[in-house]
């Protein structure tokens, strides 16, 4: 009787169990790989921020990607009633399909990384939302600080680095052929020391096709590599200023909108836009906030 009872309450707190002690969740992925999100967000608060994270995400994938259980469901309009029904109660049935969206354990406070995948687009994606934001002034986060798409992740050494560089710049020019840009590279770094970043940027600039220059003034297009510790990861990104670098605290505050009004963050951070032609470079620390060193050096 009671090795039933201690069989039956280890099985109960293994179904409760639903988080690690670090908030990630047991379906979440232990490293950091493939395309995704990295969301910096107020400290002691990444799980409720993993939370909030889904919502959002979830939505607005939702919009932008479709699931094909839409189009079957207005099929059902000329079925009768009774078959309606039937199809409703086994698409509820039905296994749910393959997550989009997957927490990866960073091990660091304030910072949290979400895997996509396909068909999201972690730049269309992130885009999308800060759009919504600056139209709308509404954040629809509470613990959100600022977002960094990356359309591709690798180990944080130069030849890996340049292989991710090479995929991610074709993919994006082979879509604008016969279009020469002007860009700029925006080099972030975060508890890294092995590569130094001015051959980080060199090897970077290196893997950008011919026939595109360098422009630290007006650049049509910026290139992000987001290094954080031994993880790389690439996106390319128009109007980058203009959506004041995925800083969703910056613009609510620039909108004024109250913050219960618009589900603001917590905490407020420090406008982080450097002056044209600087790279920025961090340093985070678990019990300190980030903070940047800007460099005026041009690639």
């Amino acid at each position: 009787m009671s090795e039933s009872k201690r069989k039956f309450q280890g099985d109960d707190n293994k179904r409760k169990k639903k988080y690690r002690s670090d908030g990630t969740p047991i379906w979440g992925k232990r490293h950091v790989e493939g395309p995704g999100v990295w969301v910096s967000c107020v400290k002691g608060k990444e799980k409720q921020t993993i939370g909030e994270i889904y919502e959002l995400f979830e939505s607005i994938a939702s919009e932008l990607w479709p699931l094909e259980q839409d189009s079957e469901s207005e099929n059902d309009t000329g079925l009768s009633l009774e078959d309606q029904i039937a199809n409703e109660v086994s698409a509820i049935k039905r296994p749910r399909g393959q997550q989009l969206f997957a927490n990866c354990q960073t091990n660091t406070p304030c910072v949290i990384f979400i895997s996509c995948k396909p068909p999201v687009d972690p730049v269309g994606l992130v885009v999308k939302y800060i759009q919504s934001v600056q139209q709308s002034g509404v954040t629809r986060t509470r613990y959100v600080h600022r977002l960094v798409p990356v359309s591709g992740s690798c180990a944080a050494n130069l030849p890996e680095i340049q292989s991710l560089c090479r995929k991610v710049f074709k993919e994006f020019f082979d879509k604008h052929p016969d279009t020469p840009f002007k860009f700029k590279i925006e080099l972030r770094i975060r508890n890294h020391t092995t590569i130094p970043r001015t051959v980080l940027i060199q090897n970077v600039a290196q893997c950008v096709p011919e026939g595109h220059t360098v422009d630290l003034q007006d650049p049509e297009i910026f290139l992000l590599v987001e290094v954080f510790k031994s993880i790389c990861g690439v996106s390319v990104v128009k109007d980058y200023y203009g959506l004041h670098k995925f800083n969703v605290a910056e613009i609510a505050k620039r909108n004024d909108q109250p913050q219960e009004a618009s589900r603001l963050t917590v905490s407020s951070t420090p406008t982080d836009t450097p002056a044209a032609g600087t790279t920025t470079v961090e340093t985070t620390q678990a019990d300190k906030p980030e903070t940047s060193v800007t460099s005026t050096e041009n690639v």
